[in-house]
């Protein structure tokens, strides 16, 4: 990952000087702390922070950005910094807030099924803390992400088919917004026809209207019966045909994800699995002992339809457990298989009826440029997954990696569907925005310029230059 020359905002040592007699020793400017804030785990040139404070609570954030926004100062927020197209990274500079130590849980409301949690609270942390409740939040991307980040990325996941995305789970919010205000967003009621749903705004807003400080979720029972499977396939036409032919026949299935055959290989290697090196789908059944049965019936026989083998089937917690964290782990194990190269990881997203289509041609476009990069999705909804591996050593590879991006993406657009179905634009998808949204993008502008009129959040994401 390249790191790119430093740009500093006009009054920085201005900012910084104020900040540090608030945080003391909680203002970093340590060119190591600087590194980690400015660079996610992804091939996109890293840009770093002029300093980094960790915050402690909603107060602190807020005269964080009063001070910044005095002096028109970039305000980037981080939870955990496993975003995927730069979102973390400062191209103008400024202030990384990292809001990871405000992890509190600070309300679990049982009988409502919903939670109160601070940005900085973790996916496994939170449902380690309410496990005993017999509620938990589905919402799973493959990191530990922080909710905060979650939220702001508008993540998903494996559970994304059954149980919806992070737009779909955000009840409430409090955001603090660049002119230094805390307000709250939203209520815990589950609807409301009053007015804008700025919820739904700033979720999936990639920390470009304001820094979120708490966030109420959506929380679910645990079912009380869960089964997982594999099944392995010879075709990979074979493999995404079950899919969409499972998720017409309306079964309700918890999670159906896709790893071809290269994917299959390096998950057996990272995570110590025996898997058949062949395509294949890890599916997941909740409800009833007797529902799930009916759902794994169902979907194994559309499964032999299409050239599927046997399910390899377990209702083991702790078998499901370590079958999906090797699913989460596959972007590292795909790293570990080239070590050394650099990881281009990129999503797509199209309606189910064409997702045979768009996976087939991409294959195709990966063997043709002569890449290396596996594919896995969340394929139930039309979401999949690239790792395009970069050789350092191979001048050419990048510009192959990106042009198979491009393509994919275009084919995509072409197909109905989107640019990035979960990973968020950053500054890795900016290019793609207006083709996929036309003129719509213009009314996007507007709203930023509305709410951030000097542009000091997250400046240079999703659009680009506003200017």
């Amino acid at each position: 990952m390249a790191l790119a020359a430093a740009v500093h905002p006009p009054h920085i040592d201005e900012t910084i000087a104020e900040l540090k007699v608030l945080f003391g020793d909680r203002l970093s400017t340590a060119a190591a702390v600087r590194e980690q804030h400015g660079k996610d785990i992804s091939y996109h040139e890293a840009h770093l922070p002029d300093a980094v404070v960790f915050a402690e609570s909603t107060a602190e954030v807020q005269k964080v950005v009063q001070i910044c926004a005095r002096y028109r100062t970039p305000i980037i927020a981080f939870g955990t910094g496993t975003s995927l197209e730069g979102h973390i990274s400062a191209p103008q500079g400024g202030i990384s807030v990292d809001v990871s130590r405000m992890n509190q849980v600070l309300q679990v409301n049982e009988a409502d099924l919903d939670v109160v949690v601070q940005p900085g609270v973790t996916r496994k942390q939170l449902n380690e803390y309410i496990r005993a409740t017999g509620l938990f939040f589905p919402i799973d991307p493959g990191a530990d992400a922080s909710i905060g980040g979650m939220t702001s990325t508008r993540a998903s996941g494996t559970n994304a088919v059954r149980y919806g995305t992070m737009r779909e789970n955000v009840l409430a919010l409090q955001v603090v917004t660049p002119d230094g205000r805390i307000m709250r967003l939203g209520r815990r009621a589950r609807k409301s026809a009053a007015g804008y749903d700025l919820v739904k705004l700033f979720v999936g807003s990639e920390g470009t209207l304001g820094i979120i400080t708490e966030i109420t979720l959506r929380l679910y029972g645990i079912p009380e019966a869960m089964a997982a499977a594999t099944c392995a396939f010879e075709s990979l036409e074979g493999a995404v045909n079950t899919v969409i032919q499972t998720i017409q026949s309306g079964v309700p299935i918890a999670r159906i994800e896709l790893l071809d055959d290269i994917q299959v290989d390096s998950v057996n290697r990272y995570s110590k699995m025996s898997l058949p090196v062949k395509n294949t789908l890890f599916l997941e059944f909740h409800g009833t002992e007797a529902s799930v049965k009916e759902q794994a019936e169902m979907v194994q026989a559309i499964a032999s339809d299409n050239g599927g083998g046997s399910f390899a089937f377990t209702t083991q917690a702790e078998e499901r457990t370590r079958m999906w964290q090797a699913r989460h782990d596959a972007a590292w194990a795909n790293k570990a298989l080239k070590a050394g190269w650099g990881m281009w990881a990129t999503d797509v997203c199209v309606p189910i009826s064409r997702l045979a289509e768009c996976i087939l041609a991409t294959k195709n476009d990966i063997v043709a440029l002569d890449l290396v990069a596996p594919i896995v999705g969340h394929v139930g909804d039309g979401n999949f997954h690239l790792t395009i591996m970069v050789d350092p050593d191979d001048p050419t590879c990048l510009k192959r990696a990106d042009a198979l991006n491009d393509r994919m993406v275009a084919r995509a657009l072409e197909l109905g569907g989107t640019c990035t179905g979960e990973h968020g634009v950053g500054l890795g998808k900016i290019k793609y925005l207006y083709a996929e949204h036309g003129e719509s993008v213009s009314l996007m502008r507007a709203v930023k310029r509305a709410i951030d009129p000097d542009n000091i959040m997250n400046p240079g994401k999703i659009f680009g230059p506003l200017n």
